[in-house]
């Protein structure tokens, strides 16, 4: 058994035989906690890191009509913004696949995690509220719900 520290500073214990982590990023600054526990965890347990990205359409449209980006122009950025944690898995010798996809986010991680028969998701928490939480929804609740495999939630720090 691993530990691993929680966003609340409790240590938690996780099941041994961990060897592929699933790291659900929308690679914005809300992910970096997942991203640092998820190396964390990698380098602990000798591990590898699947990095997911999805890119939600529903986000794509303007609410005018019309489209606020195009699907090529977001998997484009999206590929350029996963360089850096690219870059670190090499740096910190963590053996790194990266898989962008489309879709509503929670389910795809979902799929994804099945698909590549990862044994942890690791993923960040807005932590949005109110209305904001009411529309949103969240990716980190529904994940935890339907996935068949440990998830570890890495809450932002400033909430």
């Amino acid at each position: 058994m691993t530990q691993a520290r929680a966003s609340t500073g409790q240590a938690r214990t996780l099941p041994a035989g961990i060897r592929t982590i699933l790291l659900a990023s929308d690679l914005s600054s809300a992910s970096a906690n997942a991203e640092d526990l998820a190396f964390e965890l990698a380098t602990r347990l000798d591990g590898a890191l699947l990095l997911v990205s999805v890119i939600d359409p529903r986000g794509l449209w303007l609410p005018t009509g019309g489209y606020r980006q195009r699907m090529d122009q977001a998997r484009e950025a999206r590929q350029i913004a996963a360089q850096g944690i690219v870059d670190r898995g090499r740096r910190d010798g963590v053996p790194l696949r990266m898989l962008i996809w489309e879709g509503d986010p929670g389910e795809a991680i979902v799929e994804a995690a099945i698909a590549e028969e990862v044994d942890l998701i690791v993923v960040g928490s807005h932590q949005r509220r109110g209305v904001d939480r009411l529309v949103m929804g969240s990716v980190s609740e529904q994940v935890v719900r339907t996935s068949p495999v440990p998830v570890v939630v890495a809450r932002h720090p400033s909430r």
